[in-house]
């Protein structure tokens, strides 16, 4: 059995643990990223890609924590983008610069529109009428363009999987053990590959657990309480079809009624993905219950368009956090320390960068030779990058 000396191990190969590979090898560190499944499957993938500044958390009029938390990354991450800063994101697809913001016509929507914009880095830009994408010009009331770019998730995820091959290893849960002192330190993870019978020994100075709902099955081998994690499950809705473009948000008062991103499918199709508060309402209800819902708030929300020949499906995802004492989502990235096992969730896409960056700094000095050795690893299976949910197999419904 190879065995070799590290760093960091990193169980996770979503945006929260990619993003901190990155940063770990761009300081000398030793690390490795170990994915059991498809890169960025969970919540990565199937996230709408946004680069959230905060305006959507001050809605209630409040500059809240998790404003302030998320204000500074739409130009971090925009910069990434451009290649004028680290990671360089330069072959990450970005599907739209800008979102929309509006509002339908109920009073609630009318006196909450735009929050409170005081404090924010990206706020909205009012927009003439005749700026308005089409998709827009019949709704009541204000549009607003907010610089929040929207990314391609699996195209991010591709990007740094290919700048960090040689460091990403696919795992199986089941030939996986732990060697840990009295104290819960790790001193030894021992890998065993079921396809070419390889088994490998690593001894990190610190373990990172980024892997999402995978955290938890990985705290409990570990011996360490699950008490600190959380999960709120989304249902999100999927149309396909003669859509237009179309990337925001409808307001209502201090709540996202609908967040819409726009995608193309393997086939060229257009995607709409649907979230905000329908994918909330509907974790309790079937998928056509909640898709005719959602048709309901799309029509309410998005005057005018029509729905002929759409199709349209849902899928599940749990977004995996740390624990709150009320249950409701952290306001800001989360990393808890047992021993040298960090616990961490970004909360959001847009915050892996700071996440990455306060595990930098809780994380040991590098000590182990970044740079030889790793040519060991060269026979290790490397895992694949997830399909987004629209390319899985699904049922689509025409008649709701």
């Amino acid at each position: 059995m190879v065995t070799r000396k590290l760093d960091v191990v990193i169980f996770g190969g979503g945006a929260a643990g990619l993003w901190l590979l990155d940063t770990l090898v761009r300081h000398d560190y030793a690390a490795l990223l170990l994915e059991s499944e498809a890169l960025g499957s969970g919540q990565t993938v199937s996230s709408q890609g946004i680069i959230h500044g905060g305006l959507k958390y001050t809605l209630d009029g409040i500059f809240n924590r998790s404003a302030d938390a998320i204000r500074a990354m739409p130009d971090l991450w925009r910069d990434c983008l451009a290649g004028r800063a680290t990671p360089r994101l330069t072959d990450t697809r970005v599907r739209a610069a800008a979102c929309h913001l509006w509002r339908t016509d109920t009073l609630r929507s009318r006196l909450g529109m735009v929050g409170a914009r005081r404090g924010l880095q990206v706020r909205p830009e009012r927009l003439e009428a005749d700026q308005r994408p089409a998709v827009l010009r019949a709704c009541p009331g204000d549009v607003f363009l907010l610089a929040e770019p929207v990314i391609c998730p699996q195209s991010f995820i591709a990007d740094l999987f290919a700048q960090h091959r040689a460091r990403c290893l696919k795992y199986n849960p089941d030939g996986l053990a732990f060697e840990q002192d009295a104290d819960g330190t790790v001193r030894e993870l021992r890998l065993r590959d079921a396809w070419t019978g390889q088994s490998l020994g690593l001894r990190p100075r610190a373990v990172v657990l980024a892997a999402g709902r995978g955290n938890v099955a990985l705290r409990r081998q570990l011996r360490l309480s699950t008490e600190p994690t959380q999960e709120r499950p989304l249902h999100m809705a999927m149309l396909r079809g003669s859509l237009p473009e179309l990337n925001g948000h409808c307001v209502d008062g201090a709540r996202t009624r609908v967040t819409i991103t726009t995608a193309r499918d393997a086939d060229g199709r257009t995607i709409w993905q649907v979230g905000g508060q329908v994918a909330e309402d509907g974790v309790a209800q079937e998928p056509e219950v909640l898709l005719r819902h959602v048709r309901a708030e799309l029509t309410a929300c998005l005057p005018g368009v029509s729905w002929d020949g759409v199709e349209w499906s849902a899928y599940r995802v749990n977004r995996c956090e740390g624990r709150t004492g009320s249950g409701r989502r952290p306001d800001h990235e989360v990393a808890l320390r047992d021993a040298n096992v960090w616990s961490a969730w970004p909360t959001k896409l847009a915050l892996a960068p700071r996440l990455a960056n306060l595990l930098r700094e809780q994380l040991p000095a590098a000590e182990s030779d970044a740079g030889a050795g790793w040519e060991v690893l060269d026979g290790w299976p490397r895992p694949a990058v997830a399909d987004p949910p629209w390319d899985e197999e699904a049922t689509w419904y025409r008649d709701l």
